[in-house]
């Protein structure tokens, strides 16, 4: 559930949605994502000092379950 609310957001703000890779990585109490993305994407996604990044992470950990598992989302370029 939360991974496809990552993916429809990055999706709605990148404009190479063909270069986009997502890193999946699950630990004991949490998971962690990489979203790999495009050079001229990064600035899209992650918005004007950071908000939008920081709206999605909100986004991510109010959608969690009470008692479920910490999501971890990270934005990098690809290369």
């Amino acid at each position: 559930m939360e991974l496809e609310l990552i993916k429809y957001v990055v999706e709605h703000f990148a404009e190479n949605k063909d270069a986009i890779e997502y890193a999946v990585e699950e630990k004991e109490n949490s998971v962690e994502v990489t979203v790999h993305l495009a050079q001229e994407d990064m600035g899209k996604v992650i918005g004007k000092q950071g908000k939008i990044a920081k709206a999605l992470r909100t986004l991510v950990n109010a959608s969690v379950p009470r008692g479920g598992k910490r999501y971890f989302v990270e934005i990098k370029e690809k290369v």
